[in-house]
């Protein structure tokens, strides 16, 4: 289906990205992926998607380009950089921008691509690769309201919860902001499960009591048991990326002149905590880090 739409591309089909481009292919929307991963292309192409390897073969001739990419200045490298793809689009055109990037970096880049009378909206997500796979993200929409309708039916094929967040780079923003506060009430959740166990209590006991009291948080309900007390540490969310959004919202606060000092801590917790996992550390992996600090392991 072209429709208003036309022929989308979606630029980035890792692990997130993949299954959200499936969603939006299985909408019946005309859709071709972009990733220098032939595995990735391999995989859109049997749920039935073309892929190419190079973003600006892939957003030839489309009217909407997704991006889905590690950081904002990736997306930026591959829309005005080496990957030129912007160059490939017509006047009118409309990217969609889901990667965690930086706020303020978000409105330079709409303020560059606007003088190419190109739109961009942010639009990041929450959820994680479950909730990517059955398409039902929260998705934080910045941007002009009238490029957001645009797109509408697009999201609405990958998320359940479409919030609009006010002018472009504030989905940005709030992405960041909403995982500074996910990883702080992860943190104090693992802590806490190793406070309980070096007194004695059952870790589960602990987790249970949470989720019934004040202490609840989407920490304690949906990733202590399964990711946590399993130590399968397998939630499909890296830490790096954690750690990057918190820089970001720090970043944003310290921009804003403002000091911050519980996101402060956070950022330098868990960039440091990256460090010592690896890229490759799933995010609930944090357990691990603070039980070999606290001197649990």
């Amino acid at each position: 289906m072209d429709g208003p739409a036309g022929r989308i591309a979606f630029i980035g089909l890792g692990m997130m990205g993949l299954p959200m481009a499936t969603r939006i292919l299985e909408a019946g929307f005309s859709v071709c992926g972009a990733d220098l991963s032939s595995e990735a292309r391999s995989a859109f192409a049997a749920k039935g998607g073309t892929a190419f390897d190079m973003p600006r073969r892939a957003a030839d001739g489309a009217s909407i380009v997704i991006t889905m990419l590690p950081s904002g200045a990736i997306v930026r490298d591959v829309l005005l950089g080496g990957g030129d793809a912007a160059a490939a689009l017509r006047a009118g055109a409309l990217i969609v921008d889901m990667s965690s990037s930086a706020p303020l970096e978000t409105r330079r880049l709409a303020e560059q691509l606007a003088a190419l009378d190109i739109g961009l909206i942010d639009a990041p997500v929450s959820g994680g690769v479950r909730r990517a796979v059955d398409g039902t993200l929260a998705i934080m929409a910045g941007g002009d309201g009238r490029h957001i309708a645009r797109v509408r039916p697009i999201l609405d094929a990958m998320g359940k919860d479409i919030i609009l967040t006010g002018p472009v780079g504030s989905g940005h923003a709030v992405k960041a902001l909403n995982n500074y506060v996910s990883a702080a009430g992860l943190q104090a959740a693992c802590e806490a499960v190793l406070i309980a166990e070096k007194f004695g209590v059952d870790p589960g006991v602990l987790v249970e009591v949470l989720n019934v009291s004040t202490g609840r948080n989407n920490s304690t309900e949906v990733k202590m048991k399964p990711f946590i007390l399993s130590r399968t540490f397998a939630s499909g969310f890296s830490m790096a990326l954690m750690a990057k959004d918190l820089r970001t919202a720090t970043e944003l606060a310290e921009q804003l002149g403002l000091s911050a000092a519980g996101a402060r801590d956070a950022a330098a917790l868990w960039s440091t905590a990256s460090a010592a996992l690896g890229t490759s550390a799933d995010h609930t992996e944090i357990y691990r880090y603070l039980a070999a600090a606290s001197g649990s392991q």
